[in-house]
């Protein structure tokens, strides 16, 4: 898959990147109590505060909106075209990670979802229990030995490390939506997608302002558990086996 290194450093999302990378590398927002995992707390408070403001005011409304009126199998379809289109990508990480079951498994899941459901909006390869192995390049560069680093709350985009950061915008080039050169088609799935994701979020979202004495930290500590847990393909070590955070990631 060919990166278009012109538009990649044009892109909005180069630009987010950037600047989060270099906060967290100057670490000019450090805390001397800081959570070990999270020595950039400071600002990233800041940052989750502005992304909640941002979700309560114009996300969340849209996406209740689009829960409400559209039926739920019309909801599911654009679930599956989008997973099936996830599917390519998994299937290149797959193979960058030497998971040859993966790999095919992926590539099994595009073909037969995409010839024989119709263009990947029904899920026929779950019903024939072909199993998905969904890997991105942040996993990868896990896979490979590259710590996470500091936790980063990424504006707009939400939690992340600086390694899944670093990350991003390889796996933005790996998304197929974003190889359509026609602007306005490529700017309308986006939103479809970004929104249909977050219609799936809102009970356990609402859950979470009911429950969780402080989001963020309840935020950050699930993140980061997920994270490992997928870099390990769920199966990760007991912690206090390992060493250092920096090196939280598969021995090779």
């Amino acid at each position: 898959m060919k990166i278009n290194v012109k538009c990649l450093l044009e892109s909005g999302l180069m630009r987010t990147v950037l600047v989060a990378l270099s906060v967290a590398l100057t670490g000019c927002a450090s805390s001397p109590n800081a959570h070990p995992r999270d020595p950039l707390e400071s600002f990233n408070r800041g940052v989750f505060q502005f992304n909640d403001t941002l979700d309560r005011a114009v996300v969340k409304p849209v996406a209740t909106a689009y829960r409400d009126v559209l039926p739920s199998p019309v909801r599911t379809g654009v679930t599956n075209f989008f997973n099936n289109l996830q599917d390519v990508w998994s299937a290149v990480n797959n193979v960058l990670q030497l998971k040859a079951e993966g790999a095919g498994n992926s590539l099994v899941r595009f073909g037969v979802n995409t010839v024989f459901g119709l263009g990947g909006l029904i899920d026929i390869a779950t019903d024939m229990r072909i199993e998905r192995h969904t890997e991105d390049f942040g996993q990868t560069l896990g896979y490979w030995g590259v710590g996470p680093g500091p936790y980063l709350v990424l504006p707009m985009l939400g939690p992340s490390t600086v390694r899944d950061t670093a990350a991003l915008p390889i796996d933005f080039q790996g998304n197929l939506v974003s190889q359509v050169e026609h602007v306005p088609t490529r700017n309308s799935a986006t939103a479809l997608k970004l929104v249909n994701l977050r219609s799936q979020l809102l009970q356990t979202t609402d859950m979470l302002e009911q429950v969780a004495l402080d989001p963020y930290t309840f935020t950050r500590d699930a993140f980061l558990q997920r994270r490992r847990s997928a870099v390990y393909d769920g199966n990760p070590p007991d912690e206090a086996d390992e060493v250092p955070v920096i090196n939280d990631s598969p021995a090779q």
